[in-house]
């Protein structure tokens, strides 16, 4: 009798347990996303991912530039930085999510706005993460002093994408094909909505918009979901559904009934065409079929305009895109033109293949390749929980989170007729904005159907088998160097392998080969970045797009990049396809074919991107910056070249320049391997001595020596005309490395002035105090090597040419304020428990980790150098981080600076 009153007593305790967070009814599992809802109407999705050593809250509110009205225009993504300005619980944002080493945005698009953070997986900021997000649901300040500064920072950012004519055309030819639907407008908005705005009409806006019921909540990553659940119930369970409903928006686009041009009329080097067109919402089976259809076109190598534009060299590049919207939207895609070619020619060629769809359909062979493409990259989506949570967003704004599977579902069922069908029945001229009216006797129109039935179509939704939970993988300093293997192969390859257990069964492996020295890398130049370029362009045996599609077949990415000597390549797999993939990139690294052709269309890209960029700000003033503080005779690797001697650099590189220099460079020389995740190290391990057993280099590998120099004290001015945004940089170059005593209080320092998430010195000051600069800040660049001793530390600022003198003010100020006050104990305090919870972030992540892993292998270190610089660290004392601030940081005067705008208006 005992047992079974004690059994009922726990019985009843658990039925009170789930009524004290009763609201959360669960309302369908997919895939290892559960969803929850609330009585106050707010949706909750749980992700738990355990090797993910992270938790990533993010919360997507039903809000975008669709749901503006007259004189709103860019309310949505105004309302989002104001969002950042505080609560009365939580009063500076900033500074705690630096304080928490979190890593943060809030994003704003057509169907929705988001915010989230990512930080170290503990259950004292999952509370902190998640109270932060209830309190500025409904508290947030919106207060009137904050609009005045924040209004020009976020008139800055429109300001920024009016430097770039490619947007801007984008922009126009969006806004020219709606007619009345407010896709056609962009989520930046209307510089005098922007303007003007009344704070009242903001604080409405919120009001209106942001509630529990219009908002999706979702954590992913590692967490306890019992205590998960609880914890949100507490935090949101108290907010009140509001009496008003929501009422979506009901404009229909028309269909269009006759192509349309746009022209635009502005300074700049490189032509751009574009075109663009109506398609359904992201719901609608077309949108899958679209999607095959745009990678059928676009994709590189294999696409239709690629091979018609690139590999004839009508153009230099091209993309495309296609948002996944909740209601009818558009497929846009660009075709950059240098100055040197015909626009008119590659404007022709584009409508030409788009028109050849109805005679010359796609083939299974193009849909194949296509889906193979698509679910590719979908399925390292999937694998990753931390990007994933902020992924599932487009989909929350769509309609629902189920649709991203539904998505991936459509792709991999849809059939020849099917993308036959869509393309041809969307990819019309009537149906195309890019810039010309046709007068025609027989208009042919398409009516694209509005969203409906959504409800029914995700209800009963069950997904595949999720990819599984993973392990919980300690990043503590001790518990790393524990799992990790190191080692060296008979032929010289140092090892660094970590076997644990990922979702989705995923490995990542670096591998570096270093070769050369001074001498023998003079005169080298762009030849060995060409060299690791020209790698997956194809083999002896393999054409490109047979190893771009063994590569899709294989749900792999391999990538390769070198500097100088330095060759690096890097593979993303899964356990089942890593050996393959390893073959795959030995294949690569040891055979090249070095493709004439595919040559001349990386020459061809190369140039016009510094044709385009010739009247680029930022452009401009970081080549001058490198060339200002450039020591080094034209020649040697580390010289920095102007835009003029790297145009001819490109112009005179040749196919035997590239196979001469992999012949001579190429093996192994200094390697390292390093690899993380679902594997088998001794499978590993043994392809890696037998495959490169023989691969040598010529020239063996010396370290290039860059010892520290004194920057030059210069500040210089670079005028751009018609750019509406402005760009300063500077650099100061201190002699101190990482081994040196004065590193942890010089880096902590560096945070305090310019690091962290809006709260730093120089971005209270700039962009908090001042509103002139949507971004502005400062960091420190370390040497790792002793002997050169080479670190720096940077400061920038993006703002409108008109604030000139108030940013070079603002630096000024700053630093001096900061030299001589030097800093308080609640930043000392902020920023370390940021710099240590960032640090266990970065842990968390396998290529960081990796990263980290390779230097420490280099420079002959153990785990433990990184965790006697956390003690360092975590004993800093405030006279310490002064004393590093006075002896190390010149005032503005003494640093380089570039400054590059429209300073003349």
């Amino acid at each position: 009798m005992k047992s079974k009153i004690f059994n009922l007593f726990i019985v009843c305790l658990l039925i009170c347990t789930y009524n004290s967070y009763g609201q959360m009814k669960k309302v369908a599992s997919v895939e290892g996303i559960t969803e929850f809802q609330m009585d106050n109407g707010l949706k909750v999705l749980l992700f738990p991912d355990n090797s993910a050593q992270t938790i990533t809250v993010n919360i997507t509110y039903l809000v975008g530039s669709r749901h503006e009205g007259y004189g709103e225009k860019g309310m949505a993504h105004l309302l989002e930085h104001m969002v950042f300005k505080g609560t009365p619980n939580h009063p500076d944002i900033p500074k705690e999510l630096s304080a928490r080493g979190a890593r943060p945005n809030g994003t704003t698009w057509y169907d929705r706005t988001n915010y989230f953070e990512t930080f170290n997986a503990t259950e004292d900021n999952l509370d902190w993460a998640l109270d932060l997000e209830a309190d500025r649901m409904v508290n947030s300040y919106i207060a009137k002093e904050d609009l005045e500064s924040e209004f020009s920072v976020v008139r800055n950012e429109f300001e920024s994408g009016e430097n770039n004519p490619v947007g801007v055309l984008m922009e126009k030819v969006i806004s020219a094909a709606f007619l009345w639907h407010n896709y056609g407008n962009s989520t930046i908005g209307n510089r005098s909505d922007i303007e003007r705005v009344p704070i009242e009409n903001l604080k409405a806006f919120y009001k209106k918009y942001y509630r529990p019921d219009n908002a999706v909540l979702m954590v992913t990553g590692k967490f306890d979901e019992e205590k998960t659940l609880a914890l949100i119930e507490k935090k949101f369970g108290k907010i009140q559904k509001p009496s008003t409903p929501l009422r979506d928006s009901h404009t229909e686009e028309p269909a269009q009934d006759g192509e349309k041009i746009v022209s635009l009329s502005r300074i700049g080097d490189l032509q751009v065409v574009s075109a663009m067109y109506h398609t359904p919402a992201g719901s609608h089976e077309d949108y899958a079929a679209m999607a095959i259809v745009e990678n059928v076109l676009t994709d590189q190598p294999s696409g239709r305009l690629y091979k018609n534009l690139i590999e004839t060299q009508k153009a230099s590049s091209l993309w495309s895109f296609s948002p996944f919207t909740k209601e009818p939207g558009f497929l846009y895609i660009n075709v950059d033109v240098p100055s040197t070619k015909n626009m008119e020619q590659a404007e022709s060629e584009l409508k030409d293949t788009m028109d050849g769809l109805k005679t010359n359909p796609i083939t299974q062979e193009e849909l194949d390749r296509a889906k193979a493409n698509l679910l590719k990259r979908i399925d390292q989506i999937s694998r990753n929980s931390s990007y994933l949570g902020t992924y599932m967003s487009e989909f929350i704004g769509a309609g629902d989170w189920r649709l991203a599977f539904i998505h991936r579902d459509r792709i991999e069922a849809m059939t020849l007729e099917q993308v036959n069908s869509a393309a041809t029945k969307y990819l019309i001229p009537t149906n195309r904005t890019i810039g010309r009216f046709i007068p025609t006797k027989q208009p042919e129109r398409v009516t694209i159907e509005h969203t409906k039935d959504l409800d029914a179509l995700v209800a009963n939704y069950k997904g595949k088998e999720d990819m599984g939970k993973g392990e919980a993988f300690d990043v503590s300093y001790d518990a790393i160097s524990e799992r990790l293997d190191t080692g060296e192969l008979s032929n010289g390859i140092n090892y660094g392998i970590i076997k644990k257990n990922n979702r989705g069964k995923t490995v990542l492996l670096n591998f570096s080969m270093r070769n050369g020295d001074e001498q023998s890398l003079f005169n080298k130049g762009i030849i060995p970045s060409y060299t690791a370029r020209m790698l997956d362009k194809g083999t002896q045996t393999k054409t490109r797009q047979q190893i771009a599609d063994e590569l899709s077949k294989l749900q792999s990415s391999v990538g390769f990049r070198a500097s100088n000597g330095n060759i690096y390549a890097y593979i993303n797999s899964t356990e089942e396809h890593l050996m393959a993939s390893l073959d795959l990139m030995a294949d690569m690294l040891k055979n090249p074919s070095f493709s004439a052709a595919e040559l001349e269309k990386l020459k061809t890209e190369h140039l016009a991107m510094l044709e385009s960029n010739k009247t680029e700000p930022q452009f401009l003033a970081s080549k001058r910056l490198s060339q200002i503080n450039n020591r080094y005779s034209k020649g040697h690797p580390l010289y920095a070249m102007t835009i003029e001697e790297e145009e001819a650099a490109v112009k005179a590189l040749t196919i035997e320049d590239l196979k001469a220099f992999h012949k001579s460079f190429y093996g192994l020389g200094k390697s390292i391997m390093v690899s993380i995740g679902d594997l088998q190290p001794s499978e590993v391990t043994s392809f890696m001595e037998k495959e490169f057993s023989n691969f040598k280099s010529d020239h063996p590998y010396a370290r290039l020596k860059n010892p520290y120099f004194e920057s030059q004290p210069i500040s210089e001015d670079i005028l751009t005309p018609d750019k509406q945004n402005a760009m300063t940089l500077g650099n100061l170059n201190i002699k101190i490395s990482q081994d040196s005593e004065d590193y942890a209080a010089l880096s902590i320092g560096s945070t305090i002035l310019g690091g962290g998430f809006l709260n730093s010195r120089i971005a209270e000051r700039l962009r908090q105090k001042d509103g002139v600069s949507y971004g502005a800040g400062a960091g420190f660049q370390v040497d790792l090597d002793n002997d050169d001793q080479n670190s720096s530390m940077y400061l920038y600022a993006i703002y409108a040419p008109t604030n000139y003198e108030k940013v070079q003010q603002g630096f000024k100020e700053e630093i001096d304020r900061f030299i001589k006050d030097g800093i308080t104990e609640d930043e000392l305090k902020n920023a370390v428990n940021g710099w240590i919870q960032e640090e266990n972030v970065s842990r968390a992540k396998d290529g960081e980790l990796a990263s980290l892993i390779n230097n420490n292998i280099f420079y002959n270190r153990s785990m433990d150098f990184q965790k006697q610089l956390e003690e360092k660290v975590k004993s800093l004392t405030v006279e310490d981080v002064n004393k590093a601030i006075r002896t190390y940081i010149k005032p503005y005067k003494e640093w380089t600076v570039v400054n590059a705008g429209d300073y003349k208006k």
